[in-house]
């Protein structure tokens, strides 16, 4: 198993060797408008974003009759009304990526049904998002897997062991995937985020490139993702936060989202390395290290004691102040002057 694993969509490598890749997801916050969508991606595009998310709801074959009277805790209304309301049909989802694409950007989504994926696979869509809801959706999963396609999968309300069997569909059709850790609450109160959780799921998959997808109200959780060495970051995006919808709130605008592009590529040059002295830092060991100097003259023969040798900056001379306590007791070999710089010679 590769310990320092890659995922790609399309030219984009995403690893801990590369900056994180953040995904911005329009989701459903277009409110099933496509003049609404396209303003999001513009602000996608000028925020620096590589790929753009969307969901592919094609209610009737998504969702049952019970559906109807099921509402989120997000909402007021079953969560079918707000499918219906807000999905895009196939001639606008096509348009949507076709405007994606022109802007520069990866467009991938999520389907939330058989003839969902099915939709997404005649629109040569790069990559598959699955979404925590689908994640233990094995049927479904088999059948996105027979694509071939690259496959981010998010993890939330499940437990290792259900991964796993997800994990092992994806494997079975040698299908790259990667796994975000993800906690399903809209927005997500800081305590739930667990980024332990994220750890756990790196270690039960080391081969596979891991991130988090965050549903808090700002940068942090994602910033802690990257310093806990996640690859990708995935956000609900919007042009502006006046908007009106379930994932609005979540969601992080046009600067949010510029600075965690920006952040999160800093925060990824912080991590990792080992204690000890970078070699950069010779030019301040120079001054701030001390080593051992005379603060008396001192006679040949004479013996270095505390009142005669102590320790100064700069850590240019030859002993260190860590060797102080070797040199007390010992000789000199030779006349040294006041405030000058021990050297091995010296010492009998």
């Amino acid at each position: 198993m590769s310990q320092n694993p890659i995922f790609q969509i399309a030219q984009r490598k995403v690893g801990t060797n590369y900056a994180p890749l953040v995904i911005a997801e329009i989701g459903i916050n277009h409110n099933g408008s496509l003049k609404i969508a396209k303003e999001m991606v513009d602000a996608a595009a000028r925020a620096g974003v590589e790929v753009v998310k969307h969901q592919t709801h094609i209610v009737e074959d998504e969702m049952s009759g019970a559906a109807k009277k099921v509402i989120p805790g997000n909402a007021d209304i079953s969560i079918y009304e707000i499918m219906e309301a807000c999905s895009l049909n196939e001639e606008d989802e096509i348009a949507l990526k076709d405007y994606v694409e022109e802007k520069g950007m990866l467009f991938i989504s999520t389907p939330f049904s058989r003839a969902a994926a099915d939709r997404l696979e005649c629109m040569n869509v790069v990559a598959y998002k699955i979404g925590s809801g689908e994640c233990n959706n094995y049927p479904l999963l088999e059948h996105i897997a027979s694509f071939g396609k690259p496959v981010i999968l998010s993890t939330g309300m499940n437990t290792i062991e259900s991964v796993s069997k997800a994990v092992a569909i994806f494997d079975k059709h040698q299908v790259p995937v990667a796994v975000l850790h993800t906690t399903n609450l809209y927005p997500t109160p800081p305590h739930l985020v667990r980024l332990g959780a994220m750890q756990e799921l790196h270690q039960a998959f080391p081969d596979k490139v891991f991130g988090l997808s965050d549903h808090t109200l700002g940068n942090i959780a994602c910033l802690g993702a990257v310093a806990h060495g996640a690859s990708i970051l995935e956000r609900h995006f919007t042009d502006h936060m006046q908007r009106t919808g379930p994932d609005i709130v979540c969601s992080m605008d046009e600067q949010a989202c510029a600075d965690l592009i920006q952040q999160s590529a800093l925060m990824a040059q912080m991590r990792g390395g080992h204690k000890g002295p970078a070699a950069e830092e010779q030019v301040t060991i120079d001054f701030a290290f001390a080593t051992v100097c005379t603060i008396a003259p001192i006679k040949k023969g004479e013996v270095f004691t505390k009142e005669n040798i102590w320790v100064k900056r700069p850590g240019t001379g030859e002993i260190l102040a860590a060797e102080y306590d070797d040199i007390l007791g010992k000789k000199a070999l030779s006349d040294i002057g006041l405030d000058e710089q021990l050297t091995y010679k010296d010492i009998g």
